[in-house]
């Protein structure tokens, strides 16, 4: 009776996540698809990051030698560098294909996971992960300009984005867990074959996305130029390079947004360089300290995208300099009062104010760019917003573990990129060469 019972509460538990997958159309429009396949993307990175926790990570977080800590900086940073400038121009090119080179990225990260499995104790195991990492941005790029594609017309790129945002991170917690078992029955390699599984099932996942993905004809690229108006309206019109500009609008919420993710990228890898180094002795504590940011950041990044879906945005530029800011005053404070509880409210804070301004970014590129471009808009954003990150993991890496040092350090930094968003929002800018004069129109438009 308790197997018949358990077997029915299953049943009824996958059809009920099928049917949350696949509502408000999602089902028709071939959301439900991509859902499934970010999903498969987000447990592969949890899997892979469990796996290498005990070797790149933590071995250069406490490392004396500035070399192994040089190779940890240049395995992490360098997958976002080459990411960032070429995939975006890339998929602006890219015609056709477009499922194709999904499914290709989790192949190619299915190999290298067997490879690092296979090599783990040696030198190999350094181009692999560098490898997949390359692979897995990639991954986010390509599917941040396919969304667009599959947008039910029953709700929005903002919930869409934030419905992607939500199914990962459970699948990444929910594969985390997993991977944690396999690495402590089959050690380090059981968590990587569990992350190529992953993968294998994530390319078929692939080709379950609807044929029309495919269809670019009449995209036009877009360009982190400003845009200009003409007798007070908005130019939609690309320029005489064929060339969408974005706007000011969302020059604005790259800003701001890039600021946050400097915040964010810097706690991650921090935090857990500051732990190592103060609990070296004690894994248990470094767990368990470790476990508490991570967890304060997941139901951060949950709750923002939850508030996020249901807001209209109405002042948007005030918004995401509100985000900004607020990550200033979150960076100050910890710098003030150091100690790992200030740190998890910290990672809170910003994982909410920056799933906030993510979609809110999303909502900008939605309102204010033509349907032709907004695909090639999120590639380039979300190449943007890769580099953010990583350049804030690389300042992390680079300054000593001492929790006023570190937090004093990136506050002044995210200070000049809020005052870098305020200014551009005023047709100026600390940079001479980088201004968008574009002034917004009498009236206020509303963002949903």
């Amino acid at each position: 009776m308790a197997a018949w019972r358990g077997r029915q509460l299953t049943e009824q538990g996958v059809r009920a996540f099928h049917g949350a997958a696949g509502a408000d159309g999602a089902d028709r429009s071939g959301l439900r698809a991509l859902i499934y396949t970010s999903m498969m993307d987000y447990g592969a990175d949890a899997a892979l990051a469990v796996a290498l926790a005990n070797t790149l990570f933590f071995s250069a977080a406490a490392a004396e030698s500035r070399a192994k800590v040089a190779l940890y900086l240049l395995v992490t940073v360098a997958p976002f560098a080459l990411v960032a400038p070429v995939i975006g121009p890339l998929l602006d090119r890219l015609q056709r294909g477009r499922r194709l080179a999904l499914a290709l990225s989790f192949v190619g990260r299915a190999v290298l996971a067997i490879v690092m499995a296979l090599h783990f104790h040696d030198w190999a195991l350094y181009p692999a992960a560098l490898g997949v990492l390359v692979l897995s941005k990639s991954f986010t790029v390509l599917r941040a300009a396919v969304t667009p594609r599959v947008l039910p017309t029953a709700i929005t790129l903002v919930t869409t984005n934030s419905r992607l945002t939500v199914f990962g991170l459970l699948a990444s917690g929910v594969s985390g867990a997993f991977s944690v078992g396999f690495a402590k029955l089959f050690g380090s390699a059981g968590a990587l074959c569990h992350s190529a599984l992953l993968c294998c099932l994530g390319s078929w996942l692939c080709t379950r996305i609807p044929r029309w993905v495919e269809i670019t004809v009449g995209e036009v690229p877009a360009s982190l130029r400003g845009g200009h108006r003409r007798n007070g309206e908005r130019d939609r019109r690309p320029d005489l390079r064929g060339v969408q500009p974005m706007g000011r609008h969302v020059v604005i919420s790259l800003w701001a947004n890039g600021t946050v993710r400097v915040l964010s990228g810097f706690l991650t890898l921090f935090t857990a360089f500051v732990v190592k180094a103060q609990t070296e002795h004690d894994p248990v504590r470094q767990l368990m300290l470790l476990g508490v940011v991570g967890a304060a950041a997941g139901a951060g990044s949950i709750s923002g995208n939850a508030i996020g879906a249901r807001q209209r945005f109405d002042r948007p530029d005030r918004l995401v300099l509100g985000c900004a800011g607020t990550c200033v005053v979150s960076a100050a404070t910890a710098a003030l009062f150091p100690g790992i509880v200030t740190v998890g409210i910290c990672a809170l804070v910003t994982s909410i104010v920056g799933a906030l301004a993510k979609v809110c970014l999303d909502a900008v590129i939605q309102r204010d760019l033509p349907e032709r471009s907004r695909a090639s808009a999120f590639g380039r954003s979300e190449s943007v917003l890769q580099l953010a990150w990583v350049a804030g993991g690389a300042f992390g890496v680079l300054l000593p573990p001492v929790y006023w040092i570190g937090f004093t350090s990136i506050a002044v930094v995210v200070a000049i990129g809020a005052v870098q968003a305020g200014l551009i929002a005023g047709g100026r800018s600390l940079v001479p060469w980088i201004r968008h004069r574009e002034r917004a129109p009498a009236s206020a438009s509303s963002y949903q």
